[in-house]
């Protein structure tokens, strides 16, 4: 992981420095070096340490809250893959293995189905349904890869907008929270950051009423991130970003419920069904995606 960093920040140091009136000391993070130049420390009682520069001032969100930020946000996330698509040397290492492996998951899935918890299998009869009624539908980006017909890129995997540094100003300056930065599709950035950018409700919002896709934000994030990727992304990537909206939406019911069914063995949860509800809050915000999936996609052809 700390190689991937330091591999990422001196690159990005790089690029930016040749790019007119750009800052790198601002628009990207710096590690401090130990004295014996190691990226980071490890304590006399096992406890690793690493350092960066502080950018100060900024301004950090936790919700996107107009569609200014947003597309900011997707500008950065957006300029962010651009400038490390000629990073050279080997390819990074997959700090998270399989992380948004659609296959490994469905895999666990099934696993669960048959190992886990037959109560709480019997409290989501709906939301396991549409799992496995979808499965062969959500696995066309990994097909897609398989098949050389979309390329891997070297992609942030955890596009929230709390990870992004803003200005006073509210311009969006620096992306931050690097452990995830590894070999992905760009529509493991897209999708994640539609997922949380657009959603109308918390991630475990219980009255499912309020959960929806907000389609506004879906263009103003779109507009950002095609406006600093538009000449470096194929027809075939452009041609499947709505798609990865729905794909990751899925692939969080899958998750949630997964770690439901095995009684909550990775996510914190804060009461017994909170995975339970987060999957139904997820499920409930594909279903809002696919009734808007053919406005989505001609917001995209619009903006390509």
């Amino acid at each position: 992981m700390m190689e991937n960093i330091e591999r990422v920040c001196r690159h990005l140091h790089f690029k930016l420095s040749q790019i007119p009136g750009s800052n790198p000391a601002k628009e990207t993070l710096t590690l401090q070096y130990t004295k014996n130049r190691q990226s980071f420390y490890l304590d006399e009682i096992g406890t690793y340490w690493r350092v960066f520069n502080c950018i100060e001032p900024h301004r950090t969100f936790d919700i996107a809250d107009d569609r200014a930020k947003v597309e900011e946000a997707g500008r950065a996330y957006g300029r962010f893959m651009y400038l490390l698509s000629d990073l050279g040397g080997e390819p990074l290492h997959e700090s998270i293995p399989n992380f948004h492996n659609i296959e490994m998951r469905l895999q666990k899935f099934h696993n669960a189905l048959a190992n886990g918890n037959k109560d709480r299998i019997k409290e989501a009869p709906a939301e396991i349904e549409l799992i496995l009624q979808q499965a062969e539908e959500m696995t066309l980006l990994s097909r897609l890869g398989k098949e050389g017909k979309i390329p891997v890129r070297i992609t942030h995997n955890d596009t929230k907008i709390n990870n992004i540094l803003f200005s006073m100003e509210g311009k969006a300056m620096c992306v931050i929270d690097l452990d995830t930065v590894m070999p992905g599709f760009v529509h493991f950035d897209f999708g994640d950051a539609i997922r949380t950018f657009t959603n109308t409700a918390a991630e475990d919002e219980k009255d499912l009423s309020k959960v929806s896709m907000n389609l506004e934000y879906f263009e103003s994030f779109a507009a950002g991130y095609l406006f600093s990727t538009r000449s470096m992304l194929s027809d075939e990537e452009k041609k499947h970003l709505a798609f990865s909206a729905l794909y990751f939406t899925y692939l969080h019911v899958l998750r949630f419920l997964t770690d439901y069914i095995e009684n909550d063995i990775y996510y914190k949860i804060h009461y017994p069904a909170h995975n339970l509800v987060r999957a139904r809050n997820q499920y409930a915000l594909l279903k809002s995606m696919e009734s808007s999936y053919p406005a989505m996609q001609k917001i995209i052809s619009t903006l390509s």
